[in-house]
């Protein structure tokens, strides 16, 4: 079974490895989708620029940014 996480970018594209950030995994590319629909707005506070949806580890799509078209 697949599992699906994100990874999170700072503005400059670097990698955030952050304990105060949530890590949650999901047993579907529906399922991460939908958290990230719900929890963009903390992420961007939390100072993530841009996501990148993994599945197993390996890049599904991304970078994605958080921030809304202008």
């Amino acid at each position: 079974m697949s599992t699906f996480t994100w990874r999170y970018e700072d503005p400059a594209g670097s990698e955030i490895a952050s304990a105060a950030l949530p890590a949650p995994t999901f047993p579907s590319q529906a399922d991460a989708e939908s958290w990230v629909g719900e929890t963009w707005r903390e992420l961007l506070d939390g100072g993530v620029e841009q996501v990148f949806l993994l599945r197993d580890g390996e890049t599904v799509y991304g970078p994605m940014s958080l921030r809304p078209p202008a």
